[in-house]
């Protein structure tokens, strides 16, 4: 493949350091045109600007966030599917978050950008 794991790792890293830095305009920049949303809320359907609004409007705050077990692969030359595990502490609706995830992007080259087509994350339970 013409890109690199790490091109992958480091978009992945550059999405969360913008949810970190509240930067709507990277993270968004880095949603693609159509892209699903997984998580603990359910699912839904997103561009660019619905994601801008959603950081916006979101009651939480990023602080940290620290990747593990990290692995990718590129099913297709346009394609690259990362997933990981994620220490995540910031704030939740006023409350203190410190919690373990894993989660999965679906990377899609659009001209000569990648683009985030799908995110989702699972809260792993503590033993």
């Amino acid at each position: 493949m013409a890109d690199s794991t790490q091109t992958i790792v480091d978009l992945e890293t550059r999405f969360w350091k913008a949810l970190v830095d509240k930067d709507t305009g990277a993270a968004a920049a880095m949603i693609a045109d159509e892209c699903l949303i997984t998580g603990p809320s359910g699912t839904m359907r997103i561009d660019p600007g619905k994601y801008k609004t959603m950081m916006k409007d979101g009651q939480w705050t990023l602080d940290t966030f620290e990747f593990s077990d990290l692995k990718v692969i590129f099913p297709a030359e346009d394609t690259a599917v990362v997933a990981y595990k994620v220490h995540q502490k910031g704030e939740l609706k006023g409350k203190p978050m410190d919690m373990e995830c894993a989660d999965s992007t679906a990377w899609v080259k659009d001209g000569r950008a990648w683009k985030c087509a799908l995110h989702t994350e699972t809260i792993l339970e503590t033993a």
